[in-house]
């Protein structure tokens, strides 16, 4: 499989949950009454995320992206002989 790298060049807002998620007794499904856990903000540069919280009165954290190391793999690979584990 090949993990690909599309949409993954936005910046994107999320709200920190104001609400601790709690388990429904009868299902057991998860659930929250916080409304802001669902809104998710996409923006195309840092400086569009920043300009928006700033202007906005939100507290904000930046997580820069890790720098990707792609691994250069032949599809023969799954079937060598030599091949470990």
């Amino acid at each position: 499989m090949q993990s690909g790298c599309a949409n993954t060049k936005d910046w994107v807002l999320e709200f920190a949950p104001e609400v601790a998620r709690t388990i429904d007794t009868l299902m057991g499904w998860t659930g929250s009454s916080d409304m802001q856990g669902q809104v998710v903000i996409h923006f195309a540069t840092k400086n569009e995320a920043v300009t928006f919280a700033e202007k906005h009165g939100l507290p904000y954290r930046l997580v820069d992206p890790h720098p990707r190391t792609p691994k250069k793999r032949a599809y023969a690979d799954n079937y060598r002989w030599d091949k470990v584990g």
